[in-house]
């Protein structure tokens, strides 16, 4: 057995044993084995930190790869599947059946995932994307006797099936102009192919199957619907890991299959970056919808993260990762706190939160705390995270003075961010609450990862060296061959 796919075998062998354990659990205890799905998830998480895998070990014949990229976004992906079982678990009651199923699909998408942190070929990652999507299509549709679940899966499945076509077609031009699929063999044509009309609208292809995976323009539509449709837990997975996968699979593919293209591609990515970020916050403005604002927050996010790709960087792409994890701890937060919130009420309305202070302190200040964190506003990880991207870019516009009309762009949608995301703060704090003022219990491991979230956002804001310095590292793979590489300096 091959070392180096030990996480995946792991995660793998977790789903199976789920599997079979749901065939001798009493109905009223299947709830249980989410927990279970998500111990063994935190098992894995903790084994990958005293797991010393060789440098640069590979496997497939190197289609697949583990360096301190992949690493990074493997711990980052088990996270994630942690957070999200334990907010299926609080979502299992609205479950007609299959709760263990739920909780299986979530763990064959977190080993795509982890397929996709670690990609080094174009047929991986295809796999990797299709394992991911294919779990959602019927995770996005769980709650089947709910209209807006299976319009949401339905929707994503139409969408989905869209972005894998263009996918499947620009590698399959891409391989019929080079021969090859593997990254590397790739980057060593790509100096004589960057003239060549079909190699590059293979690669146009293959961004717009990424654009779909991360919600950026114009490959958007999907997520406010989809968002609000899906089951809570299967909306904080996407927000996460599915935006988190198709990043890391973008990073790969600018910036070591073809880095001579992604530096001719600077301003198409500024465009896409800039219409992201004014997209997704003008049409969060009117949102009343919990979930469908933080999918209209969901795609300004993906502009800003294009902002760390467009600044051709090192220090650009580590902001990225740093942001993400900022983002990580955030976006779980919330997810897990509308979970809570909205069980026994019908919809996600804004409303649903009113006087959320007095019934919970700690939901109110887990949830003020996210939205204040992705406005970006000081001392949270949200705030630094932005200030590294920005920094970012106004190095970059030294090079490219366009770059600094992308800042002013990002700003004037981080000012806008600010009347929505603090919308949901007044509406926990000073909204009349005409329902019941009764307490709301939170369970203890609910209550774990409400305050891991919350030292998350407060560590990464306020003492954000060894994450910067970890992402740092985790970038050195990425080596553009015709871009300065910038450090972060504080």
């Amino acid at each position: 057995m091959n070392s180096s796919l030990i996480l995946e075998i792991a995660v793998t062998i977790l789903a199976l044993a789920l599997l079979l354990a749901d065939l001798w659990t009493p109905r009223n205890l299947k709830r249980y084995l989410g927990y279970a799905a998500a111990a063994g998830t935190g098992l894995i998480l903790l084994g990958s930190f005293a797991w010393n895998p060789d440098p640069g070990s590979s496997a497939f014949d190197t289609m697949y790869v583990l360096d301190p990229l992949a690493l990074y976004f493997k711990r980052f992906f088990l996270f994630a599947g942690v957070a999200v079982l334990l907010i299926g678990v609080e979502f299992s009651d609205r479950f007609v059946t299959g709760v263990t199923e739920f909780s299986v699909l979530v763990l064959f998408a977190l080993c795509g995932m982890l397929f996709a942190a670690s990609a080094n070929d174009f047929i991986l990652v295809f796999v990797s994307l299709e394992l991911i999507t294919v779990t959602f299509y019927v995770l996005n549709s769980f709650q089947r006797t709910r209209l807006v679940s299976l319009e949401a899966g339905v929707k994503y499945l139409i969408l989905g099936a869209l972005s894998t076509a263009f996918t499947v077609y620009g590698i399959a031009l891409i391989f019929g102009t080079t021969g090859h699929t593997n990254f590397q063999q790739i980057a060593a044509l790509t100096g004589n192919m960057t003239n060549k009309p079909v190699f590059i609208l293979g690669l146009l292809m293959v961004l717009a199957g990424l654009g779909f995976k991360i919600a950026a323009f114009p490959f958007q539509m999907w997520a406010p619907d989809v968002y609000q449709g899906s089951p809570t837990p299967a909306t904080a997975f996407l927000a996460v890991g599915s935006k988190a996968a198709g990043i890391v699979l973008l990073l790969r593919v600018l910036f070591i299959a073809v880095p001579a293209v992604a530096v001719d591609w600077t301003k198409l990515l500024m465009v896409m970056s800039g219409i992201t970020i004014l997209y997704g916050n003008l049409c969060a403005l009117p949102q009343r919808n919990l979930k469908r604002l933080l999918g209209y927050s969901s795609i300004a996010q993906a502009g800003y993260l294009l902002l760390g790709v467009t600044a051709m960087s090192a220090a650009g792409n580590s902001s990225v990762l740093f942001y993400l994890t900022g983002y990580l701890f955030t976006v779980l937060a919330a997810f897990m706190v509308i979970a809570i919130v909205t069980r026994g009420v019908d919809g996600e309305d804004v409303s649903a939160l009113a006087g959320l202070h007095q019934r919970s302190p700690l939901l109110a200040t887990a949830l003020t705390l996210s939205m204040v964190s992705l406005a970006g506003i000081p001392p949270l990880a949200g705030f630094f995270g932005k200030f590294l991207l920005l920094k970012s870019v106004l190095e970059r516009g030294a090079i490219q003075p366009a770059c600094y009309w992308l800042v002013g762009v990002a700003l004037v949608g981080i000012v806008i961010s600010f009347y929505y995301y603090l919308g949901v703060v007044r509406a926990i704090f000073w909204s009349e609450n005409s329902g019941s003022n009764e307490r709301i219990s939170i369970s203890w491991p609910s209550r774990a990862v409400l305050l891991v979230c919350i030292g998350g956002m407060l560590y990464l804001g306020l003492m954000p060296n060894r994450v910067v310095n970890a992402s740092v590292q985790a970038v050195q793979v990425l080596k553009p061959t015709s871009m300065p590489r910038a450090v972060v300096r504080f």
